[in-house]
């Protein structure tokens, strides 16, 4: 959870290994920037060992979270380690990236709570 008037944290952990991380972060920074946020601000990690997936509760690449929780959370149990992550589309579809819209929702919904935190101090 982000503090009260802090900025909007994100982070995008990625792995080698998957051929899909490159145009998510694109995606993601494209979101970023739509939402009025710095596209630079993104945190990127690389998870390179199994050893990082676990300290990280890494569920595949990408993993995109905003204040700490996951554009498309992942369901109770799913494996930890380093592996290509499939997400569901809002149409139903499989892909190698999340949805934009879940993206840029979450985005806009972190940007409304912190504009919200801001004018409440």
């Amino acid at each position: 959870m982000r503090p009260v008037n802090g900025p909007v944290r994100i982070e995008f952990l990625w792995w080698r290994g998957c051929p899909s991380w490159d145009t998510a972060l694109r995606e993601v920074r494209d979101a970023i920037r739509d939402a009025g946020l710095d596209p630079e601000s993104v945190e990127v990690r690389e998870v390179s060992s199994e050893q990082a997936a676990e300290r990280e509760h890494f569920v595949g690449s990408p993993t995109i979270r905003i204040d700490g929780e996951d554009v498309q959370p992942p369901p109770a149990g799913e494996a930890l380690g380093l592996t290509c992550r499939i997400y569901r589309l809002r149409d139903g579809r499989i892909s190698p990236t999340p949805d934009p819209a879940d993206v840029r929702e979450a985005l806009m919904e972190a940007v409304g709570a912190s504009s919200f935190n801001r004018k409440e101090a």
